[in-house]
Formats: C-alpha cells, structure tokens, sequence
C-alpha cells in the first residue's frame, strides 16, 4: 500500500471506490479557504524543539476543539505537529477517514505539490509512553519509521486494538470540543482513497466526497 500510512495503521481495508463506476460527479466546493490557502514550505531539516507543554486550536466546518501536547509523551511526534502547525499545514485539510468508535484520521494535504514534500517525509519513532486512549491523538504509520504528516484521533479506547503494534505514540490529548470531533461528518467511512488524495489533492476530495468536513485553521494558543 502506498506510503499513506493506512495499512498498518488499522486492519480495515479501505473500500472500493464507488466513484470509479461512472456515476455523475456532485459538484465541486468552491470558498475562500482554498483561495486563501497559505504556501507550505518544505520539512525542516533539523526540526525545531517545541515546548515542553502547547495547546493548539483547531477550526473546522464543524466547529473548534482544542488539543493539549505535552513533549515528553512523545519528543520526535511534538516537534513535528508544532511543525505543522506554525506552518500552516492544516489549512482546508481533510477529515479523510471516519471510522465512528475507533478514529478520525486527518492530516494529506489539499496541494499535491505539499504531498511531494511531506508524504514520505519521515520521523523516527518514539517509544510508547501513553496509551491510545479515547481524546488522545497519534500520527499514522504504516511500518516502523514511517511517521510523517497523517495525524489519527481515537474516538474511543484503543489501547488493545493500537498499543502492542509500537507504532503509534499520543503526544496529547483533546482538552475541548471533543464532541465536535465525534460529529465530523462520517457519511463517506474509508471510502476516499489516500494513494488519490496524496496525487490530486483536494481536487478529488471536492469532486466525489463534498461533505468531507475540514480544518480551517491550527493555531498554537498563546
């Protein structure tokens, strides 16, 4: 499986695309975010070392929720979301994968030119020191050393489901909204395919899977 880190990540397949059969596109979403959308630079060579302990606000088109990092769960995981974030990664980024009572996995982005850059660019691994409990967020992997922008939220408790594959490590914890996490819009499941997001961007996602909810904005609070 392409390196979208779906494969390991979760046992589930992803589905056959119903959208390949020849039906009529819905039309495309058109707003100001993907207007407004911001440059992404390239990955830091020498990632940055963020703070011990941030907070970063989400917006979405379903409403905001706030997460809480703490570096030491997970060093390498932290400096990388702080990344991200101060970057303006997250900007019209896609809830792509809604699996409701186990995750909602988020974090290709809406450019393939983005996805050249960061899909295959890898972390190293951090040592699990905190469970895959409900509210926690890891990123994605497909094998070891494999981390890179894909992000998972566990909506319910995965410890026995995530922990002894030693890929996933939470670095923090959803402190707010996490009612708003739970009510992105799960309609299309596992149905859109990562390989096509990586190579089309939010192209694709607009032109089969329009009700997909998205992120706004992230932003580390002060």
């Amino acid at each position: 499986m392409h390196r979208a880190r779906m494969g390991v990540v979760f046992t589930a397949s992803l589905l056959s695309m119903a959208c390949d059969s020849g039906k009529t596109p819905p039309p495309v979403r058109t707003d100001s975010a993907v207007a407004a959308a911001p440059v992404v630079p390239a990955p830091s060579t020498t990632p940055r070392r963020s703070p011990d302990s941030y907070r970063v606000r989400f917006e979405t088109s379903k409403g905001p929720f706030v997460v809480q990092v703490k570096r030491a769960l997970a060093p390498r995981g932290s400096d990388r979301f702080h990344e991200l974030v101060t970057i303006g990664y997250f900007t019209d980024v896609r809830f792509f994968r809604m699996v409701p009572g186990f995750i909602v996995q988020f974090g290709i982005h809406g450019d393939p030119r983005v996805n050249a850059m960061w899909d295959t660019a890898a972390i190293a691994d951090d040592p699990i020191r905190s469970s895959n409990a409900d509210g926690t967020i890891a990123f994605a992997a497909n094998g070891p050393g494999s981390r890179a922008a894909q992000l998972f939220i566990s909506t319910a408790n995965n410890a026995r489901k995530l922990d002894g594959q030693k890929l996933f490590s939470p670095f923090g914890t959803v402190v707010e909204g996490m009612r708003v996490v739970r009510a992105l819009n799960a309609e299309y499941g596992e149905e859109p395919n990562p390989s096509r997001i990586v190579r089309q961007g939010n192209s694709y996602l607009q032109k089969w899977f329009p009700a997909l909810d998205y992120i706004t904005s992230a932003t580390v609070e002060p």
